[in-house]
């Protein structure tokens, strides 16, 4: 049980450290104020860890509930709502209300399962190109500030690579210090609070924001998290964790909680042999895991502050960084399916373009892109003659 304990703690700090700083990114850019952001990752901190421990109390397998980095990353790369803030509340509540009806109508989650893999993730990494150079760019500006930063995470990554994003904020937090930027957090409130923006609805950023963020959630997070599962013999309660993360989104979405659903990463560490070699044991892992996630709550607003102190660049560098892997994967699935390689090589282009299109951004364009490409290049052709 002991080992099952440490895994779990293990899950949700190296999950919270090497995130967390995409969630900040992704709030502040459709207009989340220092103290909304706060609120925003303290609501899917809690929310989350609730969900860890009564879903792998209730099932007895370590079912992991996690923040929607994907979707944290897709809100960073978005067109910023004209009507601020409150309308990206709006669309928060909408992805929510569509987990709800994935989780109660089950044709609606069979079509999801349609959308080709390869255009998901080419819209997906698509968005996370341009977050991943900014490490990159930032140490071309900042060199002193950001290249103790890579060179920490390049060096945890060769020999550790687990910690090589926590180690790349411990190095972040070193140069917030060497810089004297903490002085300003010092004399603020760091107790962790709650901050109601009420939810507008703009059709333009329900369609930009709210339909993307549900696609890339599901298709990159909850569909993979019940194939990680399955890989070490547990079968997931998907229907029951969409209308748990459903509701919890819908209710939290005015304090900032964007999107929480089960875990994929996460789930390999919780679930796999690092939490145990009896697997009927390994619930305790998920257990584990939210309680940790429920007391790194109180300490987001700390979190909050010491990242909006830091010098510019900085958490840009260790949010960037937290994202390679996943924008890897993302361009390996899109572009290694033949049969959708070229369809899957426009959703990226358009979706690193940026483009705006009556107030819709890029990552919608880029599903409809391929869409339609796969559409003008199958339907109706004839299959291709059998090999002699």
């Amino acid at each position: 049980m002991g080992q099952a304990v440490v895994a779990g703690i293990v899950t949700a700090v190296v999950g919270f450290t090497s995130s967390f700083a995409v969630v900040l990114a992704g709030l502040d850019h459709v207009g989340a104020s220092a103290g909304d952001a706060a609120s925003g990752l303290l609501v899917v901190t809690m929310t989350m860890g609730l969900g860890c421990l009564l879903f792998s109390w209730r099932t007895r397998i370590p079912v992991t509930i996690a923040w929607s980095t994907p979707g944290a990353a897709l809100l960073a790369g978005a067109t910023v709502p004209d009507g601020g803030y409150a309308d990206a509340v709006g669309a928060f509540a909408l992805a929510g209300l569509l987990y709800l009806a994935t989780g109660l109508v089950r044709p609606l989650g069979d079509l999801v399962r349609r959308i080709p893999t390869a255009l998901a993730n080419a819209m997906l990494a698509g968005v996370l190109l341009s977050l991943c150079v900014e490490p990159f760019l930032a140490v071309v500006d900042q060199p002193g500030a950001v290249a103790p930063v890579l060179v920490v995470w390049l060096l945890l990554l060769r020999v550790a690579r687990r910690w090589a994003v926590p180690g790349a904020f411990a190095a972040a937090i070193v140069v917030i210090v060497a810089s004297g930027s903490l002085s300003e957090v010092a004399g603020g409130d760091l107790a962790p609070t709650l901050t109601w923006t009420t939810p507008t609805v703009d059709v333009a950023t329900m369609v930009a924001i709210g339909v993307p963020l549900y696609l890339v959630t599901m298709t990159s997070q909850n569909i993979p998290g019940v194939a990680v599962l399955g890989s070490f013999g547990y079968r997931a309660p998907l229907a029951p964790a969409l209308m748990y993360t459903g509701v919890t989104t819908v209710a939290t979405a005015p304090l900032g909680g964007f999107s929480i659903n089960l875990g994929a990463i996460s789930a390999a560490i919780s679930a796999g042999p690092t939490a145990g070699e009896d697997p009927d044991r390994r619930w305790v892992a998920g257990v584990s895991t939210g309680v940790t996630y429920m007391l790194l709550g109180p300490l987001t607003a700390l979190v909050t502050a010491v990242s909006a102190a830091a010098p510019a660049g900085v958490i840009a560098t260790v949010a960037g960084l937290a994202l390679i892997g996943t924008f890897g994967s993302a361009a390996a699935s899109a572009l290694g399916d033949d049969g959708y390689r070229e369809a899957a090589a426009v959703a990226f282009v358009v979706a690193a373009s940026g483009l705006t299109i009556a107030g819709v951004g890029a990552a919608f364009w880029a599903l409809l892109a391929g869409g339609v490409f796969v559409l003008v290049m199958r339907v109706g052709a004839s299959p291709a003659p059998a090999a002699r």
